[in-house]
């Protein structure tokens, strides 16, 4: 365990230049391993395995796949070369070499490659990614109507919601999004990250304890540029490479969701832990999309959440059986179909305070909608196929929905391409298209 002292050099460490730009968390780069949190055993071992998957690798692109300096990498490279685990096989620009492992070598990282499989940037302490998480939390700065009406300048929505989503955003306590399904609840929730700021950093990997756990995921995390000042990369202020920076994330997860995916988990063959759902979104946005329709009781869910909901903190259990504390800071929204007071009881309603009802749209920004979605697809606008939509939805007794001229035109499209005729949206069409869609007679 680290002691106060050492945590806050480290966050000292980590803010420094941030009178350089406007960032409230900046990964400063270490200038030694006890800075960085790791100990010589661990990099080596990290050196060994990265020499191993590539055969040959020149220093300075050991020291990149590390994201750990080049002068912290070359002496460990030549005491390594000294204890016979690596040799020179030729020369590389700017005074270095190119290296390869001797049958020593080799043994060695075998060996370390069997206790944890993973390769690729250096892990950073558990204690300064829960700082930088702290830091860059969202919620810190307010935001207002014309912000939160940009961000959802790409979607149809009443007017009146911005009044209703505005608060629940800065409180950064929970929110239930809740109405009929088609009305764009899930777009609402991922519109809402842009408010939240743009970017953040986070580690690629962590570790504790032994334990690594992995963080980065693709399929959230997309990276950005550093930012520029005075159009200069801030070469005054190097980064910690073992950081990357990406858009504040969007997690989403629906039906398949199970308490599995809350918890970390570990790969018993690689060793390699894979970080939870809630940690991947932390400084981000969390929506559990069409809940109450979850491979678990929505009960379960949620009393595994109360705690971390009241006290803004999880608690984990890595292989080893130690626990850990990690920040709980993300904008948790549950977007359903159903009634909250339906799914959960009111201690749980009153950690999440607010619930927002999304409606279904007017008439008139049915007929917006039905303009967007024809120019999006190419087709000449037709404010006759709106009224003729709404005429049938009158005689059918059917409500509107937002997704419906998309998913209508969408079908109207394919029906054109596949006769090969112009893109025309016409009567007969369109019924065609509700008919198909609707199953109606």
């Amino acid at each position: 365990m680290s002691t106060i002292a050492e945590e806050i050099r480290s966050f000292e460490s980590s803010l420094l230049g941030s009178l350089l730009s406007d960032d409230t968390f900046w990964p400063a780069e270490p200038q030694s391993f006890e800075e960085a949190g790791l100990s010589a055993t661990y990099v080596e071992a990290l050196v060994l395995k990265a020499i191993l998957t590539n055969g040959t690798i020149s220093g300075r692109h050991i020291s990149e796949r590390l994201g750990l300096p080049f002068r912290m990498i070359e002496p460990m490279l030549d005491a390594m070369r000294a204890r016979k685990l690596v040799t020179h096989v030729r020369p590389a620009a700017l005074n270095d070499y190119y290296f390869s492992l001797t049958e020593e070598g080799q043994r060695h990282g075998q060996s370390h490659m069997t206790r944890c499989g993973y390769v690729g940037p250096a892990p950073v302490s558990l204690s300064d990614y829960s700082l930088s998480v702290e830091a860059q939390a969202a919620g810190l700065d307010p935001i207002d109507r014309e912000q939160l009406s940009a961000a959802l300048s790409t979607i149809s929505y009443q007017e009146e919601l911005l009044d209703q989503l505005g608060p629940a955003i800065n409180s950064n306590s929970g929110l239930f999004l809740f109405g009929a399904p088609g009305n764009g609840k899930t777009s609402i929730a991922r519109c809402l990250t842009r408010c939240l700021g743009q970017e953040v950093w986070i580690p690629h990997a962590i570790l504790d304890d032994g334990n690594l756990i992995k963080l980065k995921d693709d399929a959230f995390h997309r990276p950005v540029s550093v930012p520029e000042a005075d159009g200069q990369l801030l070469k005054t202020q190097q980064w910690d490479r073992r950081w990357l920076r990406v858009q504040r994330p969007t997690v989403i997860v629906g039906g398949e969701l199970v308490l599995e995916n809350l918890e970390v988990r570990h790969d018993p063959r690689s060793n390699i832990c894979e970080a939870p759902l809630q940690m991947k979104s932390n400084c981000g946005c969390l929506l559990i999309d069409d809940f109450g329709r979850q491979r678990i009781s929505p009960a379960e869910l949620l009393n595994r959440w109360i705690v971390p909901l009241e006290n803004r903190c999880d608690f984990l259990t890595l292989p080893t059986g130690k626990k850990i504390q990690i920040p709980f800071e993300q904008f948790l929204v549950f977007s359903t179909n159903l009634d909250p007071d339906s799914l959960v009881d009111e201690a749980f309603l009153r950690r999440v305070p607010y619930k927002i009802f999304v409606g279904d749209p007017t008439a008139n920004e049915f007929r917006t909608l039905m303009a967007d979605v024809s120019q999006q697809l190419g087709f000449k606008v037709t404010p006759e196929a709106a009224d003729h939509l709404l005429r049938f939805y009158r005689g059918n007794n059917r409500p509107l929905r937002r997704c419906h001229p998309r998913d209508l035109l969408t079908q109207v499209a394919s029906f054109c391409r596949y006769r090969k005729i112009p893109l025309t949206i016409r009567p007969e069409y369109l019924d065609q298209a509700c008919r198909s869609y609707f199953n109606e007679l």
